[in-house]
């Protein structure tokens, strides 16, 4: 529409001259498509040389699936002798949303990048090319247009920055390059120190390596910068505890986060550290805190049977697991995205529907549950798995 909002006489003219252009307008803001589609074709016939028509045409068809007759519009548009440059440049942005519509992602990066190289400073355009490149794991690429990105906005982009070292970095742990890796992690580090997933992923290259105590010191780093993620790092000093031969240190921090922010993730990883060294007293008592806090986690319950069996309580063991199969259709751990709302199954670092990075947080299970029952709306569907990607 910013090809008419700054023509305000000429578009009183056009209004009497021409008044199925601007009941297309009309329908369009009522998203009646169809309508709107049949007053644009009856103006191009009144007037083939109106540019605003044929836009607004094209942008219709795509919005319809209609890419073939959109794509030509774009193409007819750019062909024009007599076209101010801007619009010529918006025609073949135009182009490139088509072609990416269509599912043609080569032929729409390189427009996308065409326009870039004749107009550096389009946002929109810088964006379109990154989600590309996203798309295709080019996270290299991808980091260098986030870099132009923050350059025109004058704004800090490190988190996001760090998020495409963090993927560039995995790639090369993949392809078993260590020190293209390690450096890759270390400098999403530097680009934002809060950046989660780069203390697990250096940690898991330090621990696949053998090099224990690097690894531990790297996930600890989580509890300063952003302790809502420690159950990431539960998992992973369990697996610590199996390979260490001091455990002191993994107990003294545990200890440590469930004194300073309590949560059922991190007694039961307690209660685990404990069992494994064979303090069965200490590790069910964990386990109780654990479901005090959380009642409806069912891993705990398992573990507290397993607990008691080995102490040869076995008729407690038994009622624990009955109760352990009432929970089993309850939530796990759920997440949610914060601005658009998207409950993925799992913990991503992107959301997949608003491409918002580190939007999607832990959901409180309990206070979701609550809701429901004084909503009257069922419960929420259950998440099974293991919550530490």
């Amino acid at each position: 529409m910013g090809f008419w909002r700054s023509r305000k006489d000429r578009r009183l003219k056009k209004e009497k001259e021409d008044p199925a252009f601007f009941k297309g307008i009309q329908y369009i803001l009522s998203n009646d498509q169809d309508h709107a589609i049949e007053e644009f074709t009856k103006s191009v016939k009144v007037n083939s040389d109106t540019i605003e028509t044929y836009v607004a045409l094209g942008n219709l068809y795509r919005s319809k699936g209609d890419i073939d007759r959109a794509i030509r519009i774009r193409q007819s548009i750019m062909l024009r002798p007599n076209v101010d440059e801007p619009i010529r440049l918006r025609a073949l942005y135009d182009l490139g949303l088509d072609y990416r519509k269509g599912g043609f992602l080569n032929r729409a990066l390189k427009t996308f990048l065409e326009v870039a190289h004749k107009d550096p400073g389009n946002l929109e355009n810088l964006q379109e090319i990154e989600r590309i490149y996203e798309e295709l794991r080019d996270w290299e690429k991808a980091y260098n247009i986030r870099q132009r990105i923050a350059k025109w906005m004058r704004e800090d982009q490190g988190h996001i920055l760090a998020h495409h070292l963090v993927e560039a970095g995995k790639v090369y742990q993949e392809q078993g390059d260590y020190h293209r890796a390690k450096s890759a992690y270390n400098k999403a580090l530097s680009a934002h120190k809060a950046c989660v997933d780069a203390y697990l992923h250096l940690g898991d290259l330090y621990f696949g390596r053998e090099e224990y105590k690097k690894a531990f010191a790297i996930w600890k780093k989580i509890f300063d910068v952003a302790p809502e993620f420690l159950f990431l790092c539960y998992n992973r000093l369990e697996r610590a505890c199996s390979r260490m031969e001091n455990l002191k240190p993994i107990g003294d921090f545990l200890k440590e986060c469930v004194d300073k922010r309590p949560d059922a993730f991190g007694h039961m990883a307690l209660a685990r550290y404990f069992h494994a060294e064979k303090d069965g007293a200490a590790a069910l008592a964990e386990t109780e805190k654990a479901l005090d806090l959380n009642p409806s986690l069912w891993e705990a319950r398992r573990f507290k049977g397993r607990l008691l069996l080995d102490e040869g309580r076995s008729e407690e063991a038994l009622a624990e697991y009955e109760r352990l199969l009432d929970l089993l259709t309850l939530p796990f751990l759920s997440f949610q995205c914060e601005r658009c709302g998207f409950e993925p199954k799992e913990l991503l670092w992107q959301c997949p529907q608003c491409r918002y990075w580190d939007s999607i947080r832990p959901v409180d299970n309990r206070r979701k549950q609550t809701v429901a029952i004084q909503s009257g709306a069922p419960d929420p569907v259950a998440v099974n798995g293991d919550p530490h990607p």
